[in-house]
């Protein structure tokens, strides 16, 4: 990474995106708590999980459903200069649904939104390592 200290702002307290962020910028440099002390700012602007009915059947009984896992962000320097302008990253995973088998769906989208978390978090890691000094 081009920078010796990060600090993680705007994401939601216990946000799901924002733990498995500082997790593994952690492994590469210092995740400050207090943003003035950090080298590098990463300012989350949107930090969303979604879902919404893709299909139902006659009865009007969810069949499919589409989850979204979106993170808008931006990196400022220390001094407020902007490194990196607004980005944006999103995926989409479409899944069966069965009230049959509600629990296991429920699982079945947790580990959907898990892997499309760590796939982003991937991305951003990348664009990060890319970061003018």
């Amino acid at each position: 990474m081009p920078f010796t200290s990060i600090a993680l702002v705007g994401f939601a307290p216990r946000s799901p995106m924002a733990q498995a962020l500082s997790r593994a910028l952690s492994r590469r440099v210092l995740v400050e708590a207090d943003p003035r002390r950090a080298q590098v700012q990463l300012h989350a602007l949107v930090d969303a999980r979604e879902r919404s009915v893709v299909a139902t059947t006659a009865a009007a009984q969810v069949r499919e459903q589409q989850l979204r896992v979106r993170l808008r962000w931006r990196v400022l320097a220390a001094d407020g200069r902007e490194l990196s302008a607004p980005a944006e990253l999103a995926l989409a995973r479409d899944m069966s649904y069965s009230e049959a088998a509600a629990l296991a769906k429920a699982y079945e989208a947790e580990s959907l939104y898990l892997d499309m978390q760590n796939d982003l978090v991937d991305q951003v890691m990348r664009r990060l390592s890319r970061l003018a000094p």
